[in-house]
């Protein structure tokens, strides 16, 4: 099995939305079943690659529904769902926090390995209300506080700018970077995301015709994917790298007329190193 890893750094808003709503939010953002984390299913993001692909490249139809097939025939590729592995969160101590937590660790060490990228991640585990950080005794993050663990994050950081295309944001990702527990990643995954008020209104008379609200999910946000390439089929995934080469960006979800779903792209490849 050849694969590779894209990561996904969103630069605007990302709406991946789902078809059912609860609760007052008319548009919530897609998530996963078992934990409620934000997801860009695998199927959205095929697509979108996809739509890249008839604007970019001079292939005819025929030979890119080759490669990421139409719904009798399955393509070359495969494409998994992006899973969410940073999510900015406001601190009143300071700028913004990436966080992140070990169960979200964990499972992109075992993505990297099974996309057969070298990875041997260690990382400590805080208790529920703590904070692994550089932030000295106390964070706030939104309403909560934790108590802060000064623990070298720089090996985690080092795996994780690796799918972080700028290298500014790489710079200070170490200094923004905390890890929380499960349980208190699931709160901010779950509570923490943005609403947003949309109104239609009537042109003539300026009343509102509809009123809904829709979830986003934060610019800088940070997620992952697995391309996967059936056997004898690897020529379709270094056509799908050149897609990125000039032009590294990828619309992603809904909202593409309001300039949502903006993600910058780095690709990993199969038998990477990766190394401090």
């Amino acid at each position: 099995m050849k694969a590779s890893v894209i990561g996904l750094f969103a630069e605007k808003s990302l709406h991946p939305g789902t078809e059912s709503s609860a609760g007052v939010i008319d548009l919530p953002v897609a998530r996963e079943v078992a934990t409620g984390y934000p997801v860009i299913v695998g199927s959205s993001l095929k697509g979108a690659l996809k739509d890249n692909a008839r604007l970019n490249w001079s292939m005819d139809e025929e030979g890119i529904n080759k490669i990421f097939g139409v719904q009798d025939n399955a393509g070359a590729i495969a494409v998994t769902d992006a899973r969410i592995l940073l999510l900015p969160v406001r601190s009143l101590t300071g700028h913004y926090k990436w966080v992140t937590c070990p169960y979200l660790l964990e499972r992109f060490q075992r993505d990297l390995n099974m996309a057969g990228i070298e990875c041997t991640l260690s990382f400590a585990k805080p208790e529920q209300g703590t904070a692994i950080t550089k932030e000295q005794d106390k964070l706030f993050l939104e309403e909560l506080s934790f108590n802060a663990v000064d623990k070298d994050l720089s090996e985690v950081a080092v795996y994780i700018s690796k799918i972080i295309k700028h290298q500014s944001c790489c710079d200070r990702l170490l200094q923004q970077l905390v890890v929380l527990s499960d349980d208190d990643f699931a709160h901010f995954a779950a509570y923490g995301l943005q609403v947003n008020a949309r109104n239609r209104l009537n042109e003539a008379t300026k009343t509102s015709e509809n009123l809904w609200y829709e979830e986003t999910i934060p610019a800088d946000s940070l997620f992952y994917a697995l391309i996967i390439c059936r056997p004898g089929e690897e020529e379709s995934l270094n056509e799908l790298k050149q897609l990125f080469t000039e032009l590294p960006y990828l619309q992603v979800g809904g909202n593409e007329t309001i300039g949502q779903g903006w993600c910058a792209v780095t690709w990993l490849e199969q038998g990477g190193i990766i190394s401090e």
